[in-house]
């Protein structure tokens, strides 16, 4: 079953104790199927996801320093691929992807995570 919580601070709330809810009944889960909870479990997190952005995006919750500055390079370089190196304001970054979800079976990513990590200096 997937629940839709209001975009709002009270909504985030109770979307995240759904999603704590859920990961508990599953650590707590002794029917020997590994993938019972994992369709509701990936449901709840993406619903998270989607209110946190939402609130982001309102203002209601405060962008994070590497959220502005991944924001910033990719204004700047919108056709970065995976592992390219850029200069940006005297820094090195590179741009990075990770799976964020993946189907039931684990072997396609269904989405990706993808942020800019600065690289050391070079002298």
């Amino acid at each position: 079953m997937y629940f839709e919580y209001p975009e709002t601070l009270e909504g985030l709330e109770q979307a995240k104790k759904h999603l704590e809810r859920l990961e508990e009944r599953d650590s707590m889960d002794t029917s020997g199927n590994p993938d019972k909870y994992h369709t509701r479990i990936n449901s709840a997190r993406m619903e998270v996801r989607r209110i946190t952005e939402s609130l982001k995006a309102q203002g209601l919750l405060p962008y994070t320093e590497q959220e502005l500055l991944n924001h910033r390079l990719d204004e700047a370089f919108p056709k970065a691929k995976s592992r390219e190196i850029v200069e940006f304001e005297g820094a090195r970054y590179q741009k990075r992807f990770s799976p964020a979800t993946k189907s039931r079976s684990g072997k396609t990513v269904t989405s990706w995570n993808q942020w800019w990590q600065k690289l050391p200096d070079v002298d």
